[in-house]
């Protein structure tokens, strides 16, 4: 097994392709140690040590590390732990699978927000998977687009230019009613 990895514009989080599939459908997000209990995989990977955060794409895993680690300390060890994983046979998540994506949305702004989670799901999910994130719909209220930001996306130093100048200016284009956009902590 050849895994290959891919920096992400977050120098704290590394992008890792195993060259197979990590999860059927969605993505999957574990912030903490606590976070992974349900994932085999994502266990594995924090027991490596130095580890803040794992997300997983569909076709890759990314790692964030701690600040006071240097990368070449910790990546062996990470790409062990992926490797172990994919030869055990073990699935990457017991039991169900939740469905990570977009929050749900009642009220009178259905149409807005659904053309919102279009928008987010045809031009912006695929451009921040490429490195190694995930951006999803939290919420709307009085023209306020609230986002959370997942796997190299959280905490990455562009990522507030990549909200504003990017996401805040595509949406506002498409969708009047949509003012500002701004992230969501988990």
């Amino acid at each position: 097994m050849f895994i290959q990895t891919e920096s992400t514009p977050n120098p704290a989080t590394l992008k890792f392709l195993p060259g197979q599939t990590v999860l059927e459908l969605g993505t999957a997000d574990f912030p903490s140690e606590e976070a992974a209990a349900k994932s085999p995989l994502a266990r594995r990977i924090f027991a490596a040590g130095g580890v803040t955060g794992v997300f997983f794409g569909t076709d890759f895993v990314t790692v964030t590390k701690a600040d006071a680690v240097e990368w070449q300390h910790i990546k062996p060890a990470i790409l062990g732990a992926i490797m172990e994983h994919f030869q055990s046979g073990a699935p990457v998540i017991e039991g169900e699978q939740a469905a990570s994506g977009h929050a749900e949305h009642t009220g009178e702004d259905g149409d807005i927000v659904r053309q919102i989670k279009e928008l987010l799901d045809t031009r912006v999910r695929p451009a921040v998977a490429q490195d190694g994130g995930d951006i999803t719909f939290h919420g709307f209220d009085r023209g306020v687009v609230y986002l959370h930001m997942q796997g190299a996306c959280a905490g990455c130093p562009s990522s507030t230019l990549t909200l504003k100048m990017g996401i805040e200016n595509l949406l506002r284009h498409y969708i009047p009613e949509v003012l500002e956009v701004r992230p969501v902590a988990a």
